[in-house]
């Protein structure tokens, strides 16, 4: 005669990624399944990073790089979203989540809108960018 004994397993992560078997049924993840795009996030950082410089708690931009652990000419590329017409950046903060796959537009994309320093150009080419995203 054999006896059989059923329980509830699942794969759970442990240090450095290593799996491991944990007695019980898996836990529920309420963690949503799409991401903010990064630019978006750059495009809040810009505004963020402006704000507490013009408060004072940060002297300059080369601080926030000592700060951030980043070099001053990528601080510079996120400040300079700041040039972009508003109605711009609110777009840009507006991005639809991201569900899979890679960011449909980066920061390198908006660059050369950032260059112009006519709103109405940068608009007409935000226009051209910004049709082939997903809605």
């Amino acid at each position: 005669m054999s006896n059989t004994v059923l329980h509830k397993i699942h794969f759970a992560t442990a240090n450095k990624g290593k799996r491991e078997l944990k007695p019980g049924p898996a836990p529920i993840r309420d963690t949503p399944n799409h991401r903010v795009p990064r630019l978006s996030r750059l495009m809040a950082l810009a505004i963020k990073f402006d704000r507490l410089i013009h408060e004072g708690a940060i002297a300059d931009q080369a601080q926030l790089a000592e700060l951030g652990y980043i070099t001053r000419a990528r601080v510079t590329q996120i400040m300079n979203l700041l040039y972009l017409a508003p109605d711009i950046q609110e777009d840009i903060l507006h991005l639809p989540p991201i569900t899979q796959g890679k960011d449909p537009v980066t920061e390198r994309d908006v660059r050369p809108i950032v260059a112009q320093f006519d709103w109405r150009k940068q608009r007409r080419l935000w226009k051209q960018l910004a049709s082939c995203l997903p809605q």
